[in-house]
């Protein structure tokens, strides 16, 4: 009896083997440039106090100058201004955005690289502010406005 029952055991166990062995493997998923993409974007929303506001892809604050001209060929905002204003940048002429829905574009600055827009209008960080979700240039000298993410210029106070 012991020997039968072992040999019926052995036997499916050989047969499992076998069909194990001619099953297909699915491929591993295999991650698209949208989805990398998706996971890193350049611009998006996050939350800060002031409300719901568009950061870059490292979650720091975004920020339009109104000497800035909706669009312009060039940003206003040189020199010294943009050692203190680092303008939001990007690989391409086309931006990866999650959440913004104002209307994102790009122009390029005499370096060549591509410095992301909204609604036309230049986007900038802002060095004073240290960790994501500051908004230490929130209406400083009267023309810096954190960015709403239907790209209207939020005025409410930190």
């Amino acid at each position: 009896m012991k020997t039968r029952l072992f040999a019926a055991l052995a036997g499916t166990a050989v047969a499992m083997m076998a069909l194990a062995g001619c099953a297909q493997d699915a491929p591993a998923p295999s991650s698209t440039e949208s989805d990398v993409a998706a996971a890193n974007p350049d611009i998006t929303v996050a939350g800060s106090p002031i409300g719901e506001i568009v950061v870059n892809g490292e979650g720091m604050t975004a920020y339009f100058f109104d000497k800035d001209t909706a669009g312009a060929e060039a940003s206003a905002c040189t020199g010294e201004c943009a050692a203190n204003w680092p303008a939001i940048t990007t690989e391409s002429d086309t931006p990866v955005v999650d959440g913004v829905t104002g209307t994102v574009g790009t122009i390029t600055d005499a370096d060549g690289n591509h410095q992301i827009t909204i609604d036309g209008r230049p986007i900038y960080t802002f060095v004073k502010d240290m960790a994501p979700g500051d908004v230490n240039g929130q209406g400083m000298n009267e023309v810096w406005h954190v960015i709403a993410p239907d790209g209207t210029e939020i005025t409410t106070a930190p």
